[in-house]
């Protein structure tokens, strides 16, 4: 592949594609008031935001964003982003003025300053390059939403993997027990931390309240990450 079509290709990755409203479930179940309504929209503002930054960088011979940060690095990004646009569209909920507090969304009007170091109440957020395989730190009683997406990671040149948009593939949420969390073990080469994986179980509740799928959800994304990027997969 040409320098120029190559070029051409990162120019069209630079604009996301946008979330369809038919992809939203209109019998999902979300507490404290948030709808798929609100969740569409902070979607589409994350959608926004992203093609401006990509656009921005390609002007000044920058590669995009998911291809610039570690693949956790990103993966924070579009849950922090959530964390902050939701609650401006969702009366109902606020971010968590805790620092590293669980969960990251709580019920507004519900804890002193809208803080807390951990509570049941609220909602926790994560975002994911994987279908299932999700992990968090600790195995926490709480109502999980994860969104799950596709993009570009700063390593794909080296393998010959094309440029390409960075898009949403689905949004899964349900309330989670301990029993729906198990801890994973680690090899004994690898130096990353022991977390907690969702069990099929949890997943199955999940999945059960899916609150958007894309058209064409690619089911041949990885289940399970690899070692080296078991941060783009864990709670933070």
């Amino acid at each position: 592949m040409s320098d120029t079509q190559l070029d051409l290709l990162e120019q069209k990755a630079c604009v996301p594609v946008p979330v369809s409203r038919n992809g939203f479930n209109s019998r999902a179940i979300i507490p404290h008031g948030c709808t798929t309504d609100h969740i569409y929209q902070a979607m589409m503002e994350y959608i926004s935001f992203l093609q401006f930054v990509n656009e921005q960088l390609h002007t000044k011979g920058l590669v995009r964003l998911e291809s610039l940060l570690m693949p956790a690095n990103f993966s924070s990004v579009v849950s922090e982003f959530m964390n902050i646009s939701i609650p401006k569209y969702c009366s109902g909920l606020v971010k968590n003025m805790y620092h590293n507090g669980h969960p990251d969304l709580l019920p507004a009007g519900y804890f002193s300053e809208d803080a807390a170091q951990y509570a049941h109440e609220g909602i926790e957020i994560k975002a994911s390059r994987y279908l299932k395989g999700w992990q968090g730190h600790n195995a926490e009683e709480s109502w999980l939403m994860v969104f799950v997406f596709d993009s570009n990671r700063p390593s794909d040149p080296k393998k010959g993997v094309k440029p390409r948009p960075f898009r949403f593939i689905k949004v899964v949420g349900a309330a989670l027990t301990q029993n729906d969390w198990k801890f994973s073990g680690r090899s004994a080469e690898s130096r990353r931390t022991i977390t907690a994986s969702v069990t099929e179980s949890g997943y199955a509740k999940m999945e059960a309240n899916w609150i958007y799928k894309a058209a064409d959800m690619n089911e041949q994304q990885p289940d399970i990450p690899d070692d080296d990027e078991e941060g783009d997969s864990t709670l933070c």
